[in-house]
């Protein structure tokens, strides 16, 4: 159990999916809320609502690099790294997920398409602390404050 944990199931239990989980602790983490950013991670929910789509944990992790190296206005640039840190994640998850559950989909992680807090609370752990891994690795405080 790492310093997160609490933080997940809480939020699992206020009815948050695992993409939405990802982002909102980062949003407290930094002392801020975004509604609409984590209304729209629900998008990805569930595998895109799909059992036969990547897990959300996975994609709500990526959204959350890219929160903090993308473009997000027109006199902004997105940081060069952006694509070397999403590969990062990408590969370390397919990794990770194929050699635990076979594939890195909703039904290969949980066969019935359902959610298991068990199962997905641990992945949405993993992919949260690797994202502030990676992060830290390419100097970027995932703590300050990032509009």
């Amino acid at each position: 159990m790492n310093e997160y944990d609490l933080d997940i199931l809480r939020l699992h239990t206020q009815g948050f999916c695992c993409a939405q989980i990802i982002v909102q602790m980062a949003l407290e983490m930094q002392g801020v809320e975004n509604p609409g950013l984590v209304r729209a991670m629900s998008g990805l929910c569930v595998g895109f609502s799909s059992p036969q789509g990547a897990c959300g944990a996975l994609t709500g992790a990526a959204c959350l690099i890219a929160y903090y190296a993308g473009k997000g206005s027109a006199a902004e640039e997105a940081d060069d790294r952006l694509p070397l840190m999403l590969s990062e994640l990408a590969e370390w998850f397919e990794e990770y997920a194929t050699a635990r559950f076979g594939g890195i989909s909703c039904s290969a992680i949980v066969p019935d398409g359902r959610p298991d807090a068990s199962v997905c609370g641990g992945l949405v752990s993993e992919c949260y602390g690797k994202v502030l891994t990676i992060l830290v690795e390419n100097g970027i405080d995932p703590g300050a404050a990032h509009e």
